[in-house]
């Protein structure tokens, strides 16, 4: 074939390519605002000029200690200024950054280091005594800092060799941090919440945490120099890559250790807190503040929320409290929220029951993502388009991970077909919005943490007295969903709701524990198949 003239001599170099990394947004700041303020954390204040030396000394300090490209450095933090900081400093030596879920346990932990072959690991000490049982239990011998934050004032060991602030003194604040080689390398590394089994390391690479930095500007309607408040744990998806986005837009981070609803009325107030994202837990903790925990907000607040859509009477309280409400919906491997509820400003006088099942729908695609739809995950065909006929919802795009981190079976089960297969069931309307229906694995999301239903049916199983379980979600005005179980016991056996519960918290994480156990024989099929559609409504009516 004939070449194009419009490629002869006309090739990459250089001046024209240079592969896309969110790294660039940190460097842009603090070029054109070196001044602005970047991290608020109780009186710290630091400006971009210092949140780009920080993150480059941090870089410098771990490539003094041979740690480049390919390995993984951990985290065990919380919304801390050092956790904002190792979004940039550990991708600038060419590693990869894990931000370590500090709501598991120490089993889950350990497994999460052995994968990962965790080479450095930076511990806040209000988490390190889970960790020093992970490490117990671990075969990886990392490097370990200590994360010390002053607002923390809770008891803690320390077990590294140093403090996190003496080691990134020893580095280089004029670090010469380069370039990713590819755009395609990775830059960080999110382990599912063990819905099926062992936990899955879901790989980003520089790209698509670009695109996605850049999309949630757009989505969320940022503009220039938003102030945005870390209610969403920076753990969960990179905090759906917002690291990132805030720099790109010179904004704040206001960072938050605990939710707690006084606090979140005071920053926003102080602070004049633009934007902030989180799960349903959150709304319910801003809507059970006290009259003396409340204050004034200068301006309504933009709040972005995934999981299940809010209720009616949610929205509108969220409104009067101060906050515009809009839901998003993604998964760890999209790098959290790709779709969004596009609000459409014919709408507005619709009832407010209309407007209520509108705001249901998950929405449409982020523009960085490239194709969203819902397919029969058989013929991967896609289905009409009339609100009705079921389907896997499935996306495809820049914005979708690189795959499974030793896993080459299930990333290729979750790209069958061209698509990366999300398991989640919904229809689509004829306006093109999405709205999901059920989940084809039957995942729990509790205050914005995925439970596998089977996960907590094998603790439950293991008790001497259970003969059957079945664990399904139901309602909870706070957590969104909470587990609840039926369970079957085995004849001439007894067991109490409380040991039940006390059983699976020695199994599994607290979260992950069932709030309601219900003591019934369970509904089957002709085929002995447990009908969980049946202990769905059952669960609804407690």
């Amino acid at each position: 074939m004939a070449q194009s003239p419009y490629d002869a001599g006309l090739g990459r170099n250089p001046a024209n390519y240079q592969p896309l990394t969110p790294l660039q947004f940190l460097e842009r700041a603090a070029s054109v605002f070196p001044d602005r303020l970047a991290v608020v954390h109780g009186p710290l204040r630091r400006p971009y000029r210092d949140l780009y030396a920080r993150s480059r000394q941090l870089a410098s300090a771990l490539a003094q200690r041979g740690i480049g490209k390919g390995d993984t450095v951990s985290v065990m933090m919380a919304n801390t200024p050092g956790m904002v900081e190792c979004h940039y400093g550990i991708p600038m030596c060419k590693a990869v950054l894990n931000t370590l879920n500090t709501r598991l346990d120490a089993a889950i932990i350990a497994f999460t280091l052995d994968h990962a072959e965790t080479k450095a690991l930076i511990v806040d000490r209000e988490f390190s005594p889970v960790v020093a049982e992970a490490l117990k239990l671990a075969k990886a011998k990392p490097l370990l800092i200590d994360y010390d934050d002053p607002e923390f004032k809770g008891p803690g060991e320390r077990l590294g060799e140093m403090d996190y602030e003496d080691f990134i003194a020893a580095g280089d604040p004029a670090y010469a941090w380069s370039m990713p080689d590819d755009e395609w390398d990775a830059i960080s590394l999110n382990y599912t919440s063990g819905t099926t089994g062992d936990p899955k390391g879901v790989v980003y690479h520089h790209r698509g945490a670009y695109l996605l930095g850049l999309g949630n500007v757009l989505a969320g309607s940022l503009g220039r120099h938003p102030v945005y408040l870390w209610t969403l744990p920076m753990f969960h998806c990179n905090g759906w890559c917002f690291p990132w986005t805030i720099s790109a837009v010179a904004g704040t981070h206001v960072c938050l250790r605990q939710v707690r609803a006084g606090l979140i009325f005071s920053l926003m107030a102080e602070h004049g807190v633009t934007h902030m994202c989180g799960a349903p837990i959150v709304m319910s903790a801003l809507l059970a503040a006290t009259p003396a925990e409340r204050k004034p907000l200068a301006r309504a607040v933009e709040f972005f929320t995934a999981a299940a859509p809010p209720p009616e009477a949610v929205l509108a309280a969220m409104k009067e409290a101060g906050f515009n409400v809009t839901h998003v919906y993604g998964l760890t491997e999209v790098y959290g929220p790709s779709v969004v509820n596009e609000w459409n400003s014919d709408w507005d006088n619709l009832p407010a029951a209309e407007q209520a099942a509108l705001k249901a729908r998950q929405g449409v695609r982020y523009l960085a993502l490239e194709a969203l739809d819902v397919r029969d995950p058989e013929t991967m065909e896609s289905i009409p388009a009339d609100g009705k006929t079921l389907g896997e919802v499935m996306f495809r795009g820049n914005t979708v991970m690189k795959g499974y981190l030793k896993n080459d079976r299930s990333t290729q089960a979750a790209f069958a077909g061209g698509w990366f297969h999300s398991g989640d069931l919904g229809v689509k309307y004829p306006d093109g919005y999405v709205q999901l229906k059920d989940r084809s694995k039957d995942i729990i999301i509790s205050g914005g943490e995925n439970i596998s239903s089977i996960e907590v049916e094998d603790a439950l199983f293991k008790h001497p007295a259970v003969a059957q379980a079945a664990v399904v979600a139901r309602p909870d005005d706070k957590w969104g969903e909470t587990p609840c179980a039926f369970v079957e016991l085995k004849s001439d056996a007894t067991a109490t709701e409380e040991e039940l519960v006390e059983w699976c918290r020695g199994l599994l994480a607290r979260f992950k524990c069932p709030r309601h156990i219900v003591f019934t024989e369970l509904p089957k099929t002709s085929t002995g198949k447990i009908q969980k559609y049946v202990l769905r409504e059952r669960a609804r009516a407690l």
